[in-house]
């Protein structure tokens, strides 16, 4: 079983930057593909970015390319998503997931094996 707590969120003006972390349990943190996840009130929960469990595999979407960025350091059990340039329309609770098996990049929610409980973003205009 693995455990993921997300941090990071809070509130931002338009522009500003925030970073979220995703620590997890146990150790085979290093084999896990992850995700990161966001849900707005009344919508579906999308694919934000997401990396292979080796890290050399990442992917965006699209309204968030060139702005955000996933990381992760295995030393650490931690996996981190890097936003920039924040908009009204990136608000919403961002969840980190980890999907087992040393995977590659998967965007879909129902590859993930694991969740965490989710952090508040919120960018005001």
């Amino acid at each position: 079983q693995v455990q993921l707590v997300e941090s990071g969120g809070g509130l931002v003006q338009a522009g500003g930057s925030l970073r979220l972390s995703c620590a997890a349990s146990g150790r085979t943190f290093s084999s896990y593909a992850m995700g990161w996840f966001r849900q707005a009130p009344g919508k579906e929960r999308d694919i934000v970015a997401a990396d292979s469990w080796s890290g050399r595999n990442t992917y965006y979407a699209d309204s968030v390319k060139g702005r955000f960025t996933i990381s992760r350091d295995n030393a650490k059990n931690t996996v981190y998503l890097q936003m920039n340039s924040l908009k009204p329309e990136d608000t919403a609770v961002y969840y980190c997931a980890a999907s087992r098996g040393m995977a590659v990049v998967r965007i879909r929610p129902d590859e993930y094996d694991y969740w965490g409980q989710g952090t508040q973003v919120t960018v005001s205009s």
